[in-house]
């Protein structure tokens, strides 16, 4: 019988409240608890405040839990609910994912304000980005473009396109759904081309490591196939040191008893870019994405990496 009040931690844009509430209703609807037996708990991040630099100079993606992972260790809050894409690599001690809800579609959306495909711009138009990753994809399709950053939650990025801002902008096709705005997308981009942040489209749990009460009534939630595929593309940028300071893309996808990986990585201005396709055993996720980076390490040379600044 759950009779403590359970407190999930998490940012408070539309997209991080929608995250947190489904994860609370699969909590519901696996235990039985009552609304009011889960309270959703927004904590105001850096990354949040910080809006007039890009986070690759202010001290990258893990802006964006910092403080949140202040309150899970000191109790202040039971878990946290994150997008996977926006957890660092490395974890502070004592703190663990241990959990991801089934992944939304990984693929990135773009979003045209008289061009419907990103292709179709015209030459010298403007597309906003804060994501490395997305400006480095746009300048090696079409290095014509003028890409300029763009912070902000999804409905500030929109609100900016339709002022007129810029004549484009990428976002995550997954938080557009989960938001209810999938009808807002001009054109989605193919994986193959255009692929996604490593950890794209999933939701994550993170939470403390050795709460085995919280852990266990957590565990119902997690997807296996979703944390198989995250264990490969996390694997792959532990092993580059990957940051959101680095444009690196990377997609597992699973096949039956089959897990197939697709990593790229990129020079900020696109001119130069290197990618792998790898695929294994399920149970092998971890050790896959750990020698694609390997692979591409060894095939970029030393040379490529001096422009990850």
């Amino acid at each position: 019988m759950q009779t403590k009040t359970l407190k999930i931690g998490t940012r408070g844009s539309a997209l991080a409240l929608a995250q947190a509430g489904e994860t609370r209703s699969r909590l519901m609807a696996v235990h039985g608890f009552a609304q009011e037996q889960i309270e959703i708990i927004v904590i105001s991040t850096s990354g949040d405040r910080i809006q007039d630099r890009p986070l690759s100079e202010v001290g990258g993606k893990g802006l964006f839990t910092l403080e949140i992972e202040e309150q899970l260790l000191d109790g202040r809050i039971d878990f946290a609910v994150h997008s996977s894409k926006d957890m660092p690599t490395f974890l502070p001690d004592g703190l663990h994912l241990s959990v991801y809800l089934e992944r939304e579609d990984p693929c990135d959306a773009f979003i045209g304000r008289h061009a419907g495909a990103f292709l179709d711009l015209p030459h010298g138009a403007t597309v906003g980005s804060a994501s490395l990753r997305r400006q480095a994809l746009i300048r090696r399709a079409r290095p014509d473009l003028k890409v300029v950053n763009f912070r902000g939650n999804v409905e500030t990025r929109l609100r900016k396109l339709a002022d007129g801002d810029v004549d484009g902008t990428f976002l995550a096709n997954a938080g557009l759904r989960r938001l209810g705005l999938g009808d807002v997308v001009t054109e989605l981009m193919d994986v193959a081309d255009f692929p996604p942040a490593p950890g794209q489209g999933a939701i994550t749990v993170e939470s403390r490591i050795g709460d085995s009460r919280i852990d266990g009534l957590l565990a119902p939630l997690n997807h296996l196939p979703t944390s198989t595929a995250l264990a490969c593309e996390r694997a792959f940028l532990a092993e580059l040191d990957g940051s959101c300071r680095t444009p690196i893309a990377g997609l597992a996808t699973i096949d039956g008893d089959t897990l197939h990986f697709h990593g790229m990585i990129l020079v900020p201005d696109g001119s130069e870019a290197h990618e792998i396709r790898l695929e294994g055993a399920l149970s092998d996720a971890a050790d896959i994405g750990q020698d694609a980076a390997r692979r591409l390490r060894a095939v970029a040379g030393q040379h490529f990496f001096a422009d990850w600044v």
